[in-house]
């Protein structure tokens, strides 16, 4: 009785301390605000999606609505994506929630992006014992990352995911209680600048993500892990010029507009309906460094197999 209870007891505190969302967006270090259904496409909880067949993988739950924003950078710019448990600054993800954390762009949907349309500009790992779960917590919650140089002028979507492995040494397929555990968020941008590239990997996640890869079936705990296979292409080339290009997005409302476009990192207010963008003003900006904070691994198993939600 009394394992039991302990059991229960671990299994509820895994519901309190294991999971995560995003909260903001920072370009060139300046907090773009808080951006939960603003503009990011925020999920009502922060419960992990596990089944890669449902097209909640691609966007989370909720991904399908589109919100009334868009963050405004210019290709080339840094950008850091800031994510929480419950509340702003606080412990992010559980230390025991270990794996790669992923980015891919996209031209913009007003619909759930579960569709091949996707294309990778960052990937992280596990580099010298250390997963790229343990560097977002020691940095505050903050993954960053590079937009293209050569990314074309236009409306994007930008979704990071975290996957977290401390379960997937066995599949949802096999186990839906078990199994890798991805916790996906869409952002949607405007990019500005001269470039010409387009993304172009066309990826799916229904069918590019599959319950056997070895990124996604995996034993955390099958002794001195030292290498690690991350899953989907690999990182987007963006090849292309300086010659001017605009990324054509797709709505279902049928109606067409060209927005304004800022030439600073701001939120833009979007119009319901857009179809097409053209943007060709290039914006400027300086980065700064940040520095990360010290924090303490934690390698014990955790077993979440009873979540289904979280506070």
């Amino acid at each position: 009785m009394f394992m039991s209870k302990l059991a229960a007891t671990l299994a509820l505190a895994n519901v309190v301390y294991g999971h995560s969302r995003m909260f903001s967006v920072w370009v060139n270090d300046v907090d773009q605000g808080d951006g939960r259904s603003l503009y990011i496409r925020s999920p009502p909880t922060n419960s992990p999606i596990k089944d890669i067949s449902n097209a909640t993988i691609v966007c989370n739950v909720d991904g399908d609505q589109a919100v009334a924003q868009f963050v405004t950078a210019a290709a080339g710019d840094k950008l850091s994506f800031e994510w929480y448990h419950n509340t702003r600054n606080d412990d992010i993800i559980a230390l025991s929630h270990k794996g790669p954390i992923l980015t891919y762009i996209a031209a913009f949907t007003d619909g759930d992006g579960s569709e091949p349309i996707w294309s990778k500009i960052d990937e992280e790992g596990l580099a010298n014992g250390t997963w790229a779960v343990d560097n977002l917590i020691a940095n505050g919650g903050k993954k960053d990352f590079t937009l293209p140089s050569t990314l074309a002028a236009g409306k994007y979507l930008i979704r990071q995911e975290i996957i977290a492995l401390h379960e997937a040494d066995v599949s949802y397929e096999v186990n839906p209680a078990r199994g890798a555990q991805f916790f996906p968020s869409c952002v949607q941008f405007e990019v500005t600048g001269s470039g010409s590239a387009v993304p172009d990997q066309d990826f799916d996640f229904q069918t590019g993500y599959t319950y056997s890869d070895p990124g996604i079936l995996f034993d955390l705990y099958s002794g001195n892990v030292t290498s690690y296979d991350i899953p989907g292409p690999e990182v987007w080339t963006a090849e292309g010029g300086s010659a001017s290009t605009t990324v054509a997005t797709s709505t279902s409302q049928g109606t067409s507009t060209t927005p304004a476009v800022t030439t600073t990192a701001s939120i833009t207010t979007a119009a319901a309906g857009t179809t097409t963008a053209a943007m060709t003003a290039a914006a400027s900006t300086t980065a700064v460094t940040s520095t990360p904070v010290a924090t303490t691994l934690v390698t014990s198993r955790r077993d979440c197999s009873s979540i289904t939600n979280t506070a």
